[in-house]
């Protein structure tokens, strides 16, 4: 996988099923319950999009505070209530996670390394989001995001996120979740010429897999 163009608000045209609102309200029951078998307990404050996700804007943001030291965010809104979104990749189709190491703040400065992250965490999730409605994205690949102009891509590599090999499901559903981390261009080509295995063992040697941060030295 290479370089993501920018596809904000350019989702792939097709016939989609109508969901009411009884729907959309079990399969949200029910999403929460498969993200907190993984995750632990949700956050009770939700980073709601002033432009929701499904007609143009960025994915809602979801906290996990209590899974791994730092905190956790998920998207809920690439699987529709029948399981369907992303395009199915080699295991099916999936929510997002990515993570900081930052504990969960609730301050209104924009400048505290937690919200930076954050807002950076939903930049790129919003943009692999968007990308995962028109190409097949798969676990150890590679992903370039552009950001803005005089700004260098943001280099991301995807992973299954199984820990104690909990599978992700939605109901009787079995889908995953496909870890997005964010890692330093030395390290995506590390990855591109070893493998991501590879690069995986050496991030996690280090205490860094599976965060996002990069107010760190990179590994290679």
């Amino acid at each position: 996988m290479g370089f993501l163009k920018r596809l904000f608000g350019k989702k792939e045209k097709s016939i989609e099923k109508e969901f009411n609102e009884e729907e959309y309200e079990k399969d949200y029951e029910l999403k929460s319950e498969g993200l907190k078998n993984i995750l632990g307990e949700m956050h009770n404050l939700v980073g709601h999009a002033i432009i929701p996700f499904a007609i143009g804007g960025t994915v809602d943001m979801y906290y996990f505070p209590k899974h791994i030291k730092g905190t956790g965010f998920a998207t809920m809104e690439l699987l529709d209530p029948d399981g369907n979104g992303p395009k199915e990749n080699r295991i099916g189709t999936y929510e997002l996670v990515a993570f900081t190491k930052h504990d969960y703040n609730e301050s209104e400065d924009n400048q505290t390394p937690f919200n930076l992250i954050e807002r950076k965490a939903c930049g790129f999730l919003t943009s692999i989001g968007n990308y995962s409605s028109i190409a097949v994205l798969n676990p150890k690949e590679t992903i370039e995001i552009p950001n803005g102009e005089n700004e260098q891509n943001s280099c991301l590599v995807f992973d299954l996120y199984e820990p104690n090999g909990k599978k992700f499901k939605i109901g009787n559903r079995e889908h995953h979740l496909l870890l997005c981390m964010q890692i330093f261009r030395s390290e995506m080509d590390y990855a591109r010429q070893h493998g991501s295995d590879e690069l995986f063992n050496l991030l996690k040697e280090k205490g860094i897999y599976p965060y996002s941060d990069l107010d760190r030295e990179p590994v290679i």
